[in-house]
């Protein structure tokens, strides 16, 4: 009968022993690491991926900074994006129909800082705007605006898109003496209508 208590006591201590013991999970599946730095280098994305763009929209909105939109989005995206214009802050100056170029700078409903160029005074600045905030932008405009500046018909205004798709975004606006048909007179005469 001891060894009875004695065997039923062993299978009692190797059930509980086999009960505790650890059980192995699988690891989960990571990426590898080297597709995930192609993905970070200047390697072009993969063809169907969505390119975007970066803005910094500052000023009289809800929530001010960085906005990454889809590639083609506008000011009015911009705009939404940020949680809108606060009350009270004058918007008729801002083409919100504009599209946006990656890396630029929306200032809505703020007067431009300091020393910085009249060309590129802040959209939607307060008490309306001055004449350099409804300046055409270079790297947004239409042949029809290029067309209504002065000095500029319809042949000059198809040049300077001819030279944007070319050359990319102007990053000046001496740039536009590389136009052909634009000589330093009338950039003289444009430099206070056009803004980059």
């Amino acid at each position: 009968m001891l060894s009875l208590v004695a065997a039923l006591a062993a299978v009692v201590a190797a059930v509980g022993v086999w009960w505790e013991r650890p059980v192995p999970e699988s690891a989960p599946v990571l990426p590898p690491v080297t597709a995930t730095l192609a993905r970070a280098s200047s390697v072009p994305p993969p063809p169907g991926a969505v390119h975007e763009v970066v803005v910094s929209v500052v000023g009289r909105v809800v929530h001010p900074g960085l906005i990454r939109l889809p590639e083609g989005a506008r000011v009015a995206d911009a705009l939404a994006a940020a949680g809108g214009a606060l009350p009270g802050t004058d918007l008729i100056s801002l083409n919100i129909a504009r599209r946006l170029s990656d890396g630029e700078q929306l200032l809505v409903g703020v007067a431009p800082p300091p020393g910085q160029p009249a060309g590129s005074v802040a959209v939607g600045a307060a008490g309306g705007g001055s004449g350099a905030s409804r300046a055409v932008d270079l790297n947004a405009a239409t042949l029809e605006q290029l067309d209504g500046l002065p000095g500029v018909g319809p042949v000059t205004a198809q040049r300077i898109l001819d030279w944007r798709a070319a050359h990319g975004r102007f990053t000046s606006v001496n740039q536009l003496r590389e136009v052909s048909g634009i000589g330093p007179a009338r950039l003289a005469d444009l430099r206070s209508l056009v803004r980059v």
